[in-house]
């Protein structure tokens, strides 16, 4: 039986942060300017603080300056946003990424309005929401943008194609649509409410499984030679007793029906992070009316 092509993300991300590192000296060379990236985390939640310290180390890797800023778990949601305020302010910084979960009582989508478009690196600010569907130029969701790079290396043009979208959240699922359809895909959103997942999934050439589950999307319901992008990311307690990271497909038994897959760990984390830095770049381009950097 043929196995389906692994999507090595960690490889495809690494390729691209050397492309990074080497715009990032150009600018700093030729302008004078290393663009910075500013991180906000409130509280203690382990997995956010590592999150955190993995972004800072691949900021330094690239050659962009990075600023962490560490609130306590009980500050107010009115401090969250004058911190924000003052980054927004701060022309040493042109991206600023607020770590999510935030502390119960803070609204997070008050925070994240709070933040510069032009350095919502994120790309939650309903600005650079509404011009990603407008087709605008944009700061675009880096896990989005990233399963984009990840498809393209498998389909040099995506015309036509049927994508299914699983998970319809604002940092994922809507914004991936929004790209699909930029590419001329032909897109359905699906979700916890939608009626025959399985049958909705398995027409699908394109399958973007973003839905939080582990193990939701089994064999049967994947086309067969269909590109399955894998955004889950769920700890779970394996038979040794040990915590492992999973996606929302059980990857064992699709890579038997799938024609290319990415895997979890090492497939859209990776590109991720990287996309943060390419935001990030891009934001400290735009802001002093350079052209986006050639990243291809």
């Amino acid at each position: 039986m043929t196995e389906a092509i692994i999507i090595d993300g960690q490889a495809i991300a690494a390729r691209l942060c050397e492309r990074l590192a080497s715009a990032v000296a150009e600018l700093r060379i030729g302008h004078g300017i290393t663009p910075g990236l500013a991180t906000i985390i409130v509280g203690d939640d382990p997995a956010s603080h590592i999150y955190v310290r993995n972004k800072g180390r691949a900021c330094v890797a690239a050659g962009l300056a990075s600023f962490e800023h560490r609130l306590p778990a009980d500050a107010s949601e009115a401090d969250i946003i004058h911190l924000v305020e003052q980054l927004s302010g701060d022309e040493r910084v042109d991206g600023i990424l607020v770590q999510l979960p935030l502390p119960a009582g803070v609204e997070p989508q008050r925070v994240l309005n709070a933040v510069d478009p032009q350095k919502d690196v994120d790309g939650f600010h309903p600005l650079n929401v509404g011009r990603l569907w407008s087709r605008q130029p944009c700061l675009v969701p880096c896990t989005p943008q990233g399963c984009l790079i990840l498809l393209k290396t498998v389909h040099a043009d995506l015309t036509g194609a049927e994508a299914v979208v699983l998970g319809r959240s604002l940092i994922v699922g809507r914004p991936m649509a929004a790209l699909l359809v930029a590419a001329d895909c032909t897109v359905t959103v699906t979700h916890s409410k939608s009626r025959d997942l399985k049958g909705i999934c398995r027409r699908a050439d394109i399958l973007i499984a973003a839905s939080g589950q582990p193990g939701l999307v089994t064999a049967e319901w994947i086309k067969p030679g269909a590109t399955v992008v894998d955004v889950g990311t769920n700890r779970i307690i394996g038979p040794d007793g040990k915590a492992k990271l999973v996606g929302d497909m059980d990857f064992a038994a699709a890579r038997h029906v799938a024609g290319a897959i990415t895997p979890v760990p090492g497939g859209v984390g990776p590109m991720t992070i990287a996309c943060l830095l390419r935001n990030t770049l891009i934001a400290g381009c735009r802001r002093r009316g350079l052209p986006d950097p050639d990243l291809s």
